[in-house]
């Protein structure tokens, strides 16, 4: 049976937009977290907080907000263990985890940590807590290292996401749910159009900040000119920082040398950039060389594409000078002369400040439709704001049609990011049970409107940041039941990444210098 939450909601909480930032450091990590109950994002609120502290508190804010939220799910259920009496008031219960942190897990001095959450509590006007408030401190500074162990031995995720990764994931369960709760490392993807993984690790040596070469190995089988199947290999190279870097201290980052992106997310953009490859490969075997077929026009999709970190780094292969082109594809014989094409990208989302990231990001790398026209290669860049679900290719409703037009389509799916919680650990409070059959037939709703906008022959790259098995691989075979024309793609041995599933690849976040939790899919119409 599904357990809920043991912390208990505060309904008289109201959402609100107003964050109030004032007093003192625990007071506004606690007005923080409690937003946070209230609906509001990490990412929305975390940059409130630090703006509005001197620079000297920044660093321990941050650890107290993002430590506090970790470890949020075990501080509830040690906090109900430590009460005599059920404590329902949100802000008191806030406030005295607040407090556990400290003494458990930042080390701060008893005194210095029991004192100041007192306070704390008289300042957000819960006076009449702070018997309460110091009471609990005080025993759990009696034995911090009996308490911090009772803290660590099981997971901290609401229970019905932990019930969920059990049924889903029984073998690695509990390395699973204990790597969630850790920091995430930081990863950056070199433009390959500008310079070379190796070549950056030198400039961020000179920099004095260490960073190791991080090398994954990708191969699945594809349809080639004799319609059998033949097993392509890739390798995406990534650097991980050894520590978390501010970007405005990594080498050229302002000039689109390196983009943050975790090294499971770099996978995206090579896998379905190779299979499109593949496909232009087989097509132009079965062409006359002199003919003007070619020289193709290439349309290809990113859907649900924000913030832009895939769209970019695709964006990144073509225009590269190297074999990861499209403009450099070789038909079989090797004596005939590259193919050209005239590369139509189109990206959408649904949301306009969303659009507006996407544009900003590619602004900083120099992929901005501007610079793409500017090229030597002809890339034409549309970015649409737009429903997935509904969207069809056109300049309009009546033109458009929902006829096959793109030759790939990457669809970075919509999910409930369970696999990102270590980067984004707000996720585990602000998820119900109930968004994962909601997400699920959303996927399902984009999948059935882009599919037949795909064309014969085509590749779909379905990705999502989920680590739960209904928005993964249960989505792909369902999806593949209700359409005769989709053909799950094999991902070999060759694969250094991931877990094997019926269709597609898992990665899991269990390793604390591995990547996030990522589902890969790829899918051919046949």
């Amino acid at each position: 049976m599904r357990q809920n939450s043991t912390a208990p909601r505060n309904n008289k909480l109201k959402p609100s937009s107003n964050l109030i930032m004032n007093g003192s450091v625990r007071v506004r990590v606690i007005r923080t977290l409690l937003a946070i109950q209230n609906g509001q994002s990490l990412s929305s609120v975390l940059d409130p907080l630090l703006n509005s502290l001197h620079d000297g508190d920044k660093g321990f804010a941050h650890a107290l907000l993002l430590t506090t939220l970790r470890q949020w799910h075990a501080l509830a259920r040690l906090l109900d263990s430590l009460a005599d009496n059920p404590i329902d008031e949100v802000e008191v219960r806030t406030t005295i985890q607040v407090g556990l942190v400290q003494l458990l897990y930042l080390e701060v001095a008893d005194h210095a940590a029991i004192h100041e959450t007192v306070e704390a509590a008289k300042e957000i006007e819960f006076a009449h807590s702070t018997g309460l408030v110091n009471a609990i401190l005080r025993k759990v500074a009696k034995n911090p290292s009996k308490f911090r162990k009772k803290c660590d031995k099981k997971h901290s995720l609401p229970n019905w996401l932990a019930y969920q990764l059990k049924q889903d994931w029984s073998e690695q369960y509990d390395e699973l749910t204990q790597g969630l709760r850790q920091p995430a490392p930081m990863f950056l993807r070199v433009n390959s159009a500008v310079t070379s993984v190796e070549d950056y690790q030198h400039a961020l040596d000179g920099a004095e900040i260490d960073a190791d070469i991080v090398e994954l190995t990708t191969g699945f089988k594809v349809a080639n000119s004799s319609e059998s199947a033949a097993t392509t290999t890739l390798s995406t190279k990534g650097l991980r920082l050894h520590q978390s870097t501010a970007v405005n201290a990594l080498p050229d980052f302002a000039l689109g040398t390196a983009s943050v992106q975790d090294m499971h997310a770099q996978l995206a953009a090579p896998i379905i950039n190779k299979a499109l490859m593949a496909k232009l490969i087989a097509e132009n075997a079965n062409t006359d060389s002199d003919s003007d077929e070619s020289n193709n026009e290439l349309h290809i999709l990113d859907a649900c594409a924000a913030p832009g970190g895939k769209l970019a780094h695709w964006l990144e292969l073509i225009s590269a000078n190297d074999e990861s082109s499209l403009f450099h594809v070789k038909q079989d014989n090797a004596e005939t002369s590259p193919v050209t094409a005239d590369i139509k990208v189109t990206a959408i989302d649904n949301e306009a400040p969303r659009i507006e990231r996407i544009r900003e990001n590619l602004q900083r790398l120099n992929l901005s439709q501007h610079d793409l026209q500017q090229a030597d290669n002809s890339i034409a860049l549309n970015i649409v704001c737009a429903d997935a679900t509904r969207w069809q290719h056109g300049k309009n409703k009546k033109a458009a049609t929902n006829e096959p037009v793109f030759d790939a389509i990457l669809l970075d799916s919509p999910c409930t990011a369970t696999g990102v919680i270590r980067r984004h650990p707000d996720i585990s409070i602000l998820r119900t049970e109930e968004d994962i059959e909601q997400t699920a037939l959303l996927q399902a709703d984009i999948l059935h409107n882009l599919w037949p906008q795909l064309k014969a022959g085509g590749y779909l790259l379905y990705v999502t940041c989920s680590i739960l098995k209904q928005e993964n691989v249960e989505q792909m075979q369902d999806f593949i039941t209700h359409h005769n024309d989709a053909v799950a793609v094999e991902f070999t041995e060759e694969c250094s990444w991931g877990i094997e599933q019926a269709i597609g690849r898992q990665c899991l976040p269990i390793d604390s210098a591995s990547g996030d939790g990522f589902y890969y899919a790829l899918l051919m119409k046949s």
